[in-house]
């Protein structure tokens, strides 16, 4: 029996299940109205948010989709430049200059750990974080809130899943050329098609580029290689092939600067945007990541579905830096060690989710089963020695000589092993009864980490093997006018790792939270929005042990969080489209035992605001021309966990102006311009985790590219 399901997909969802491979459909007018672009991403695409290729709309918990088109038209070299205008996302954490790292937080809970195409991007907690280059990504997905029913171990605030660009049956090629600030040179490669009559297409990106740091004597250096094979083994059948290698040999700088000198009043002035606070010869950051899976994508029949998903991962990682201990009374010598970090990891992670849609009677039941599994082995090694200081007002960043810092001197000397293990057991039921929606799903995971080797000069062997089922339930319910009011509740955990002074382990810490709000669209797709609140709750946080020592911790230390977040998207004419979208956040230490209880952590602004318009012109002596700007507000941080001062708020604007050079002469079909500028008034913004470690905003950066698809 052909059961014929109910659930409503969107024009994404529906074009996946009717065609696997098509390449990307560029907006095109049809009966006098502008469309929007739409991607096909090939049927082993999985909405973030509940795993299945079910629409976003659909899930009563808050999610928000950066496509290609927003990408594209801003940018977006890096995560956190991609995720600059979604609401309840704090980008730049680190400043401007410090890019090596992929560093946010989401609705007030730090996030280091990103995905990609749906498995965790494995992270060793120390400096070796796989990052994935912008030029390989089709579109990021943000999944707000706790996350853990589907992907175990996760922060409670959220989870960032980046899309890959996928094989295409049509030939498809693009060439772009790119000069900027700081020197910068870029070259970049997409190119797919179908290879000759077999049943095989392919996808390759590639990038070279160089550019000058922000910060002075600082260079950035990267080589990144993805291709990507289909293979439609049969009508029911396809097995994807993919590979991502990436060497960086020189990354910025990851070194901090005072908040006296930049905000805060200092006795010798303001310090310039590119100060820098370590040594030339002292400063290197080399980092190769090899990426090689696959996916195997089956119809059982016309209602259930096996996809399998794995990925292996190698990486190394070598660095040379330094960090800073204090600031003089002159307000201008800081003191500094000198440290070196070599890393290595290699593991797996694995997903295989089994789907089908059950319909009895009247309601229809699509149901997912999952098991997932991931390890991970990392070796560490790390020296510290003292450094001489620097006058950051009258900087010698070439002070250091490598040969004369005594390591064995300092007992910092350590080398370890770090091993991680999980797997995960998860169900998800989503349930329509006419126009209402409900999902209710929940997951077992077990965690186990071993840190062995010799930490500081000791020898350790410390263990963590904990266990937490996560719980998920939500109701959805879709009004005639567009609007669906929702409400859901979600959990989440992170595994502990240490012993108390007695020498027990540690429970998980765990959230949850409850989120309730509307979303809307219409019924072409023209305009969608959603407004949110939430809180989240997050327990079993360590905190310090009245009756030990400093070290000493016990979880007692709890945390809330709670907001209200608005986001909306519109295509006002077929010439202008709109975004727009606001986050205020509470975030407070609702218990603990050292003096942080009714404090607000640190990164965490009060407001945002972000809108960014685009205007297409079609027609006219300026046909061809695609204007776009934006303006990104980020409120007041507490500027340490004390919150002994304020980091100020700041207002940034960004420009983008693209023309079609078809539009010119038919001669140049397919070649295209385009200049952007980020923060064009070069206002200077900040970040601090205390006040001893500042970073400065991105500065004015201003791209030029020249484009061929062919």
């Amino acid at each position: 029996m052909n059961l014929q399901p109910l659930f409503r997909h969107t024009l994404l969802a529906t074009a996946i299940s009717s065609a696997a491979y098509l390449p990307t459909l560029h907006a095109q007018e049809q009966d006098g109205k502008l469309l929007d672009s739409l991607t096909v991403y090939g049927s082993t695409y999985r909405n973030t948010a509940t795993k299945t290729q079910l629409s976003p709309e659909e899930t009563p918990q808050g999610i928000s989709i950066v496509d290609e088109q927003a990408l594209e038209a801003r940018d977006a070299d890096t995560v956190a430049e991609a995720l600059r205008y979604v609401p309840g996302v704090n980008t730049e954490l680190r400043g401007g200059a410090v890019n090596r790292i992929d560093l946010f937080n989401i609705r007030g809970f730090i996030n280091y750990q990103n995905f990609y195409d749906g498995l965790q991007l494995l992270y060793n907690d120390w400096n070796l974080q796989p990052q994935v280059d912008m030029q390989a990504v089709q579109q990021v997905e943000v999944f707000k809130g706790p996350t853990s029913a589907l992907y175990g171990s996760m922060p409670p605030g959220g989870m960032v899943n980046l899309i890959s660009k996928k094989p295409l049956q049509e030939s498809y090629n693009s060439l772009e050329l790119s000069v900027g600030s700081n020197n910068l040179k870029e070259i970049t490669l997409d190119s797919a098609g179908q290879l000759g009559d077999s049943d095989l297409s392919y996808r390759f990106n590639g990038l070279a580029n160089s550019s000058d740091g922000q910060a002075e004597t600082s260079e950035n250096e990267r080589l990144m290689l993805a291709p990507s094979v289909d293979w439609q083994i049969s009508d029911a059948t396809l097995l994807n092939l993919n590979a991502y290698y990436q060497k960086d040999p020189d990354m910025g700088i990851y070194t901090t600067l005072p908040a006296q000198g930049l905000f805060q009043d200092n006795i010798n002035g303001d310090l310039d945007e590119d100060a820098y606070s370590g040594d030339a010869n002292w400063n290197t950051y080399e980092r190769e990541v090899l990426m090689l899976g696959y996916k195997i994508d089956h119809q059982i029949s016309d209602n259930w579905n096996f996809l399998q998903n794995f990925r292996y991962q190698h990486g190394d990682a070598y660095q040379e830096n330094t960090y800073t201990t204090g600031l003089a009374a002159d307000q201008r010598t800081l003191d500094r060690r000198a440290y070196i970090t070599d890393e290595t990891s290699e593991g797996i992670t694995i997903d295989n989710q089994l789907s089908g849609i059950v319909i009895t009677g009247s309601i229809e039941h699509n149901l997912l089963f999952g098991l997932d599994y991931l390890k991970l082995d990392s070796d560490i090694g790390y020296e510290n020695a003292a450094a001489p200081s620097i006058d950051i007002y009258n900087p010698n960043h070439y002070q250091i000589n490598g040969n004369a810092l005594d390591f064995a001197a300092s007992g910092y000397s350590s080398q370890f092993n770090i091993e991680k293990e999980q797997i995960g057991a998860y169900f998800q039921d989503q349930i329509r009864i006419g126009q209402l929606v409900l999902i209710a799903g929940g997951r077992y995971d077990t965690y186990e980490s071993r840190e062995h080797g010799v930490q500081y000069g000791l020898n350790v062997d410390g263990k963590v093997d904990q266990s937490n089922t996560s719980w998920r339930a939500g109701a959805l319910y879709e009004l005639d006018n567009g609007l669906s009011p929702f409400i859901s509740y979600a959990e989440s955990f992170e595994p502990v790792s240490g012993l108390d002074r007695l020498g027990g382990t540690y429970e998980p810490s765990t959230a949850n939270q409850w989120e309730t709000g509307i979303k809307y669209s219409t019924p072409d797709k023209q305009t969608t929005g959603a407004i949110a609140l939430y809180r989240i709750d997050k327990e079993n946080v360590l905190t310090r042990d009245p009756n030990g020592t400093a070290y000493d911790k016990i979880q007692t230390g709890e945390v809330r969080s709670q907001g209200l977040e608005i986001e909306a998207r519109s295509q006002i004419t077929r010439n202008l489209n709109l975004m727009a979208s606001y986050n205020y956040q509470d975030v407070e230490v609702t218990k603990d035992n050292s003096g942080l209880e009714g404090k607000t952590p640190v990164w965490i602004p009060d407001q945002t605001f972000n809108t960014w318009a685009s205007y297409d012109i079609f027609n006219g002596p300026m046909a061809g021309v695609t204007l776009g700007g934006g303006v990104r507000y980020i409120g007041e941080a507490e500027l340490d966990a004390l919150n002994s001062d304020r980091v100020p708020s700041a207002t940034l604007v960004d420009v983008s102006v693209g023309y079609d050079l078809g539009s010119l002469d038919s001669t140049l079909d397919g070649a295209s311009v385009k200049l952007t500028a980020n923060n064009l008034f070069d206002e200077r913004y900040y970040s601090c985790f205390d006040g001893l470690n500042c970073w400065f905003g991105s500065e004015r950066n201003v791209q030029a590219s020249l484009r061929y698809d062919f």
